[in-house]
């Protein structure tokens, strides 16, 4: 055997002389490994700044909120013995200018300790601290829609304010959470004056700490938790200071992920096409090597390092475009992400990614390379008519081998491997489907009687003879067909979604913290405007679940699997009858004058995932006080009416002790809601008017740029496939060439010949278009149901179109890739079979 040194230098100097063709190789791999390389490092530099800048993103080491109170004089205290503490008071409030214009904003009052962490810039330079009495700092959105200037004046509730500046960064913004208006800040002492905090008021008091350097900011928590254990505040530490964010980020990172992968083995079809077009150009030379005495395991070798080579500089170089991608993406992206992710190699995604590559190299290469070591050299050079050897046991158990590993990887490295074990069974799941259809194909043209017109005769031989590529066309062609369906629906499902989510009679307007005791004038002041306008009004609190069923949810190691409505503070209500937009699945609704002991009605997935059964017990803490109520009844909500709409309804009287206020929906006519957006906020200045088209801006922002990052994966998906598709063409090259041919000297012209092929081409598209649609819209149910909890209805016209293009576009690649060999030359080509 000869050494590693010879064996190299043997394939290096037969690379050089040939290299292009492994450039579907090449291609392949590099598409699907910096897709990978990218996603990866883009998720992993995300969640790494959010990490890093955790204490500037929330505030401090360690945050507590308080709904609807502000912190005890006790409590202050037990914060100033453990660290700094800077307080803060948010809530929705009107921002009115002196021309009696009203728009929503987050107004933010802030203490003289403001910001622990970071820097707030304005655009006329950094500030420390609130602004000084009587001013205001207000966002650059809320200067451009009403127009306000330094200098200018802005009313917020009873006060107005001087405008000091423009906020040009605020430092905690991501840890805010989601807004539906600009900020504005102004300084806690001024608070008062603006009357905006009533008993009831819908507001948010945050208490930051900056801790000295040996503290633990879960232990910190923990310890002043058992200290007030009736506070009912919430806490987040500085290690996940977005924790929304950071769930949303990763869990789309997951999906793109996986989509990468698909990708990527998509590629791998194409890598062992490639290989086999390879070394079906290479045969003259693999002959040559077994006359001059070498055998079948040095030829492997040779052109085994040839392969790996070409497989290892193309990883290279998409681990490169990939590390690059995050700061690129950034750049141009711009506000879009949360955060914007700075040069940083991550080793781990992209240390996967090369484990990616260089086992779908091996399992997809191996096949082709292997089928030539036990053919002996007269059968190399009579491998145009003969078929292809069999790949022996080992070569088998190597490519199983490697096939186990990337399932290993995608499973073991995702943030839910259920989810990813689906998706990747569901991907062979498909691809073993288009095999079986390939080989279907052949079978079932192999028997159809011989049709008497010669060009549909040779366009059915074309898919059942010796050596043709029809296995390697169904599974390129229904890969690409499919993944064209699939991306369609997604996409006008999330257009659907938008639509959806706004019904034909949404309400124009929600108002927020309308007094109880002006319920009446409020519903005069709408009347009047518009008197048939629809109104909705009932009771608005906060508070936060403490216990269910028995169990304490302080004590719980971790929240159960969809439990989402134990984080944090929500909404709650009471109500006599049964809301609009409610159905009554389980148990009974309470008499309208019931006045017994607490009872609560449940929504019905909330009540699951809690393990809830009628009669269990429910507890919430509002305003640092314990209600437990008995569960009456289960509900379903229909969520998209954009209504007011309650996970936990409770029975009159069970907050008859709490100060609150009311919500209402408004819907009127269109020359109607200028008029109330004005007087609202004048007659009620503690109230917040959120007009109902902002709200579906901010959803369908959202979701167009989750449309658009789908697409953005799919698309090096649909490439790849693509590949593929070039590359079952190139790799029957040989024998196509060998056919025209023949068919040329007994007369054949060159329209006949690519008419036959077009026919093949065509068939094969029909077959396939109607697999894929069926494929397609699974895959992409599965993704917008599972995944994104959407409605499935994708548009059919849509849908349609794309895969009659999708159909069209394979066909003219497959007629292109055909047509070079309608120039073949007889004599030439004869002389080099």
């Amino acid at each position: 055997m000869l050494p590693l040194a010879s064996l190299w230098r043997i394939a290096r100097r037969d690379l050089a002389a040939r290299i292009r063709g492994l450039r579907l190789l090449a291609v392949c791999l590099f598409l699907g490994v910096a897709t990978l390389a990218a996603i990866g490092s883009l998720t992993r530099g995300i969640t790494s700044e959010l990490e890093v800048r955790g204490q500037t993103i929330l505030g401090g080491d360690v945050e507590f909120s308080l709904p609807q109170r502000e912190a005890t004089s006790e409590e202050m205290a037990a914060f100033r013995r453990v660290g700094t503490p800077s307080a803060t008071v948010r809530m929705r409030a009107m921002a009115n200018d002196p021309d009696g214009d009203a728009l929503l904003s987050e107004l933010k009052a802030v203490d003289s300790a403001y910001p622990l962490y970071g820097a707030l810039r304005l655009e006329s330079g950094v500030r420390q601290g609130p602004p000084p009495p009587g001013a205001i700092w207000i966002g650059k959105d809320m200067a451009s829609r009403l127009d306000l200037k330094v200098g200018g004046q802005v009313k917020f509730g009873d006060k107005s304010f001087l405008i000091d500046g423009i906020i040009a960064e605020e430092p905690d913004r991501l840890g805010e959470g989601f807004t539906l208006g600009p900020v504005a800040i102004i300084g806690l002492d001024d608070l008062p004056a603006t009357r905006l905090i009533q008993p009831g008021s819908l507001y948010e008091s945050k208490y930051r700490l900056r801790l000295p350097a040996s503290a633990d900011p879960e232990a910190v928590g923990e310890a002043l938790t058992e200290q007030f254990p009736d506070a009912g505040w919430d806490i987040t530490d500085r290690s996940n200071g977005a924790p929304g964010t950071r769930r949303f980020i990763e869990r789309m990172g997951q999906f793109l992920s996986l989509v990468g992968l698909a990708a990527l083995v998509i590629a791998g079809i194409g890598v062992g096409n490639g290989v086999a077009s390879y070394l079906a150009g290479k045969r003259p030379g693999l002959a040559t090597l077994k006359v001059l005495g070498a055998d079948s395991a040095t030829v492997l070798r040779i052109y085994g390092l040839q392969i790996l080579a070409v497989a290892t500089v193309s990883i290279v170089a998409g681990l490169a475009v990939g590390a690059l991608a995050p700061a690129a993406i950034g750049w141009i992206a711009g506000d879009v992400l949360p955060v914007r992710p700075g040069f940083a190699l991550y080793p781990l995604p992209l240390g996967v990614s090369a484990a990616y590559g260089l086992l779908i190299a091996i399992a997809f290469a191996l096949p082709p390379l292997a089928a030539t070591k036990h053919v002996p050299a007269a059968g190399l050079y009579r491998a145009t008519v003969d078929r292809a050897a069999r790949i022996d046991r080992p070569a088998l158990i190597a490519v199983a081998v490697a096939f186990v590993a990337i399932v290993a990887l995608a499973v073991g490295t995702a943030r839910e491997p259920l989810f990813a074990l689906g998706f990747v069974g569901a991907a062979t799941g498909l691809l073993l489907i288009l095999v079986v259809l390939g080989w279907l194909v052949r079978r079932i043209a192999s028997r159809l009687p011989r049709p008497r017109r010669p060009l549909l005769r040779l366009a059915l031989a074309n898919l059942h003879r010796p050596g043709a590529a029809t296995g390697a066309l169904v599974v390129a062609l229904g890969l690409g067909l499919t993944l064209f369906v699939t991306l369609a629906a997604i996409q006008t499902s999330i257009t659907a979604e938008i639509a959806r989510t706004v019904p034909q009679r949404a309400p124009s307007f929600f108002v927020l913290d309308v007094p109880r005791s002006d319920a009446a004038r409020f519903r005069s002041i709408v009347t009047e405007a518009d008197p048939k306008a629809e109104i909705n009004m009932i009771p608005a609190l906060r508070g936060s679940i403490t216990e269910f069923a028995g169990s304490r949810v302080d004590e719980l190691a971790e929240l159960p699997e969809g439990a989402w409505v134990l984080r944090g503070d929500r909404g709650l209500t009471y109500s006599a009858n049964l809301p609009n937009g409610s159905e009554l699945v389980g148990g009974s609704w309470w008499a309208a004058d019931y006045a017994g002991p607490p009872l609560v009605s449940v929504e019905q997935e909330v009540a699951t995932s809690l393990g809830l059964k009628l009669g269990d017990t429910l507890s919430v803490n509002v305003l640092g006080v314990e209600v437990q109520a008995k569960v009456a009844s289960f509900r379903t909500v229909n969520w998209d009416n954009f209504g007011l709409n309650y996970v936990l309804v409770f029975s009159p009287g069970t907050f008859d002790a709490a100060p609150h206020n009311m919500v209402a929906t408004i819907a009127v006519d269109g020359a109607a809601e200028e008029d109330l957006a004005r007087r609202i906020p004048r007659a009620f200045p503690s109230a917040s008017l959120i007009a109902v088209r902002d709200v579906v801006s901010q959803v369908t922002l959202l979701l167009t740029q989750m449309s658009q990052a789908i697409a953005a994966a799919a698309s090096i998906a649909i490439l790849a496939g693509i590949a593929v598709l070039i590359g079952a063409i190139a790799a029957s090259r040989e024998r196509r060439v060998y056919d025209s041919v023949i068919l040329k000297l007994l007369g054949a012209t060159r329209g006949q010949i690519l008419g036959a092929q077009a026919m093949e081409y065509a068939a094969l598209a029909a077959v396939l278009a109607v697999l894929a649609l069926g494929l397609g819209l699974i895959a992409a149910r599965y993704v917008v149901v599972s995944l994104f909890e959407f409605g499935f209805a994708p548009d059919p016209l849509i849908v349609g179109a794309t895969l009659i293009g999708g159909a069209g576009l394979s066909f003219l690649i497959g007629i292109a890739g055909s047509w070079p060999l309608l120039s073949v030359k007889p004599a030439q080509a004869l002389r080099s079979l």
